[in-house]
């Protein structure tokens, strides 16, 4: 059974740095053909893809967050660490990590407040 939990602070100041870090059970995270993504949903507003991390090591981002956002992994942990630079009020969001669309954590409330 693949698990995701998610985890990370809940409250990050304007202009500083959200890190995130979901952390997969069941299945390594190098298995063949996963994909593992991070994805938010700001209040109001529908699901958001951020970008993902795959299975070989190589990654993708959503083109309007490309230039503030870093998703790495740690093998020995099968964890993977999304970071959020510059975060605005905007980045107000349930952040989700979900493996290839099948497996979902449990989303995490992350608000941004000057």
């Amino acid at each position: 059974q693949v698990q995701l939990q998610v985890s990370g602070p809940g409250l990050v100041r304007t202009s500083q740095t959200l890190s995130l870090t979901c952390t997969v059970s069941g299945t390594p995270i190098t298995a063949n053909y996963h994909y593992w993504s991070w994805i938010r949903q700001s209040p109001g507003k529908g699901l958001e893809w951020i970008g993902y991390m795959a299975y070989s090591g190589d990654t993708d981002y959503s083109p309007s967050l490309k230039n503030r956002t870093s998703i790495s992994r740690d093998t020995s942990k099968n964890q993977i660490t999304l970071q959020l630079n510059f975060v605005l009020p905007e980045d107000t969001a349930v952040y989700y990590c979900a493996g290839s669309y099948a497996y979902w954590g449990q989303g995490t409330q992350v608000t941004v407040s000057s």
